[in-house]
């Protein structure tokens, strides 16, 4: 159990530095902005997020990049909270169902489907609060690494 809260704790520690933009290039910290953490345990994580205005498109709606950058920070933040390795995306793929507006109030589910050894699929829903409605939908395979985040740090120091 101190693995799980383990890997749980530095997944929302990752997060948080994107979030303050520690680390990043910036975009990751304005399609996040204001992003607050309602639920996290090991493979499943809860979001809510008020759509801001830097991330709008032409017609004031939430600008499908920005959502489909947001759901592949959320999924490997998700999955290093179930496999505590180093992750990379292999497979990414995009269901958009509706809109949202800037300003609107959306909740974000992102939890582990399937563990196949050195692959993971996480899905990442985004829905209105409110009513539930589907705005969104990621489906991402992960690659696990064998090695811990520990491990590659100290590879890269040597």
């Amino acid at each position: 159990m101190e693995m799980e809260n383990d890997s749980v704790q530095k997944s929302l520690v990752w997060l948080h530095a994107v979030l303050q933009s520690k680390i990043g290039h910036g975009l990751e910290a304005t399609v996040l902005q204001g992003l607050q953490i309602t639920h996290a345990e090991k493979g499943l994580m809860r979001f809510d997020f008020v759509v801001p205005n830097a991330v709008s498109d032409v017609d004031g709606n939430w600008h499908v990049g920005a959502l489909a950058t947001m759901l592949d920070l959320i999924g490997p933040v998700t999955t290093f909270s179930f496999a505590n390795r180093v992750i990379s995306t292999v497979d990414f793929n995009v269901s958009y169902y509706s809109t949202a507006k800037i300003q609107e109030h959306v909740e974000v589910e992102s939890k582990v489907i399937a563990n196949r050894g050195n692959l993971i699929h996480v899905v990442v829903e985004v829905r209105r609060k409110g009513n539930g409605e589907v705005i969104a939908v990621g489906k991402l395979w992960m690659a696990s690494d064998k090695r811990t985040v520990a491990e590659v740090s100290n590879a890269r120091q040597l």
